[in-house]
């Protein structure tokens, strides 16, 4: 019988039916393109990665890897100042975010987060029945913590903001803890290391305070999914019972050992986020010159919007070119912004270019 049955889908749980996914940055498998629209790192991980994972590849792939990633934790605890049992590593920082949502944030009162931000908060909330407040972001499109006040069941925000760019200082976020001390606050810090300062060093005062990190950015590790986050050890205790009751094997010992080597590796990783970081400043200032406004960033991409061409019709000329950046239509509001992730120095040189001779003949 076709599974194209009208009545297929009467096997779907009934959540299914009311599930909206998570629909991630396009990953075209065209060759010759100018890919700037899912925030990748332009530079390559540390060689120091592939000769750790290489050294996995052995007859020891047949026993199962560390459950609780003991020397990643080590040392990721030692980069923050931490203890041990203040960390908890997995696959990928969404997967952390995941069991962060069902062991923290899943209370009678709602979530809160901003409704301009990362577009799996919502998600989750579906898959997990949680109940949501979206908070406007203010007019300038930056998050006031004023505005994460009053009764809720946690607070979850990305610092900086995705897809805006914008800081909070660890001041802000100080003054978000002191305000919901009751209830846990998650800062999501995929951005943190391409301009601002990580709250992993408030953890130690505040006992409601849950930083997520990742791999993706800033180490340059997307294809190898680890994240992590940082908490007071009742925190982290909670996220490891949902992991170990789902999958108490989230990262392979290849996993491990690239990460570990990437983390280490603290020279090639101060140069390269330098790099980024004056990458995307140039690139701001040549699009500024060209007749664009954008958000303050502090992360790998820039949120930019045109005086006089709308952003549906740049992505669809730019992309006529093979060049690919983020158009998102998920709110009114930033409908006529375009999100334009940090790419090489040719990249960027090709997208300045194509924008020009566009401009120009508009």
């Amino acid at each position: 019988m076709s599974s194209t049955n009208i009545n297929a889908n009467r096997f779907w749980s009934p959540k299914v039916h009311n599930l909206l996914p998570y629909v991630p940055g396009e990953q075209p498998k065209l060759s010759n393109l100018v890919k700037l629209n899912t925030n990748e790192n332009p530079f390559p991980p540390s060689s120091k990665v592939f000769a750790a994972m290489q050294g996995q590849l052995c007859d020891s792939l047949r026993l199962y890897p560390d459950p609780n990633a003991t020397e990643l934790c080590q040392s990721l605890a030692k980069r923050a100042g931490l203890a041990v049992d203040q960390v908890f590593v997995g696959n990928g920082s969404d997967e952390v975010l995941a069991h962060t949502f069902q062991a923290l944030l899943q209370h009678s009162e709602p979530l809160l987060f901003p409704d301009i931000s990362y577009s799996f908060y919502p998600v989750y909330c579906g898959l997990y029945g949680i109940d949501k407040r979206e908070v406007p972001l203010a007019e300038d499109l930056t998050i006031n913590v004023n505005d994460y006040q009053g009764p809720n069941g946690g607070v979850i925000l990305p610092n900086p903001n995705a897809p805006t760019g914008e800081l909070l200082s660890l001041v802000a976020i100080g003054q978000l803890l002191t305000a919901n001390p009751n209830r846990v606050v998650v800062i999501d810090e995929a951005y943190i290391d391409f301009g601002g300062q990580s709250a992993t060093q408030l953890v130690p005062q505040f006992d409601n305070l849950l930083v997520v990190q990742t791999l993706s950015k800033s180490r340059s590790l997307a294809g190898l999914r680890v994240g992590f986050a940082f908490g007071q050890s009742h925190l982290i205790d909670a996220l490891e019972r949902v992991k170990n009751s789902f999958n108490s094997y989230p990262l392979s010992s290849e996993a491990q050992a690239g990460a570990l080597a990437a983390i280490e590796d603290e020279d090639y990783f101060q140069q390269t986020c330098q790099a980024n970081i004056e990458q995307r400043e140039q690139l701001a200032g040549q699009l500024k010159a060209l007749g664009f406004s954008m958000t303050q960033s502090h992360a790998n991409f820039l949120f930019v919007t045109h005086r006089s061409m709308e952003a549906a019709a740049i992505a669809a000329a730019l992309r006529q070119q093979g060049i690919i950046v983020r158009h998102l239509t998920n709110s009114p509001r930033i409908t006529n912004y375009l999100r334009i992730s940090v790419g090489s120095a040719s990249d960027c040189e090709m997208l300045v270019q194509a924008l020009t001779e566009l401009l120009s003949s508009s």
